[in-house]
């Protein structure tokens, strides 16, 4: 099983921070892609180092895609779970998240208006409370409750930097990489 995030629309300039945000989410919490529509390529810059620095780069991966529809379609035909986080569907407090194991899970979070179809085609709509919020915080709240807490003390195999926990201040370890000749 895997989960992959949607992020539905992009508003240039406005949504740089929020998505990259959620690209960051979505890698640090467990899921295994991100799909992005129009999206800038500071972005893909910006993730992608974080995945050489920090680990991830064989774990995680961005995909731009042009047609959306096409992804969900196919990601039903291949017997896999979609997921829209809105604050107009059921709470989370009355869904159980005891999803099959073996069934990959497709996260569709918007930026604009989200296209009404969408509703109809997940499979759940699902509200991280039923009050407007980030798509930021809904998406990592969900991961949390789907993943039981274990999303936290995950720690990525190929890393140059790792964080020694501290209470005080801060404290980075830093792999030393041997260039090739």
């Amino acid at each position: 099983m895997s989960i992959a995030v949607l992020r539905l629309g992009h508003r240039f300039v406005r949504d740089d921070r929020t998505t990259t945000h959620v690209a960051l989410v979505s890698r640090a919490f467990g899921c295994k892609k991100i799909f992005m529509t129009d999206v800038d390529d500071s972005i893909l810059k910006t993730i992608n180092k974080v995945c050489d620095d920090w680990g991830g780069s064989n774990e995680f991966d961005i995909e731009i895609i042009q047609d959306w529809r096409s992804l969900i379609k196919s990601w039903k035909r291949n017997n896999g779970i979609i997921v829209h986080l809105t604050m107009y569907g059921i709470n989370m407090e009355h869904i159980t998240l005891d999803y099959e194991q073996e069934r990959n899970i497709l996260i569709v979070i918007g930026a604009s208006k989200v296209p009404k179809e969408v509703y109809f085609m997940a499979d759940m709509n699902i509200a991280i409370g039923n009050q407007p919020h980030s798509e930021i915080a809904a998406l990592a709240i969900f991961l949390d409750r789907f993943f039981h807490g274990k999303e936290l003390i995950y720690s990525f195999q190929v890393a140059k930097m790792k964080i020694v926990p501290s209470s005080r201040g801060k404290s980075v370890k830093i792999r030393k990489v041997k260039k090739s000749n």
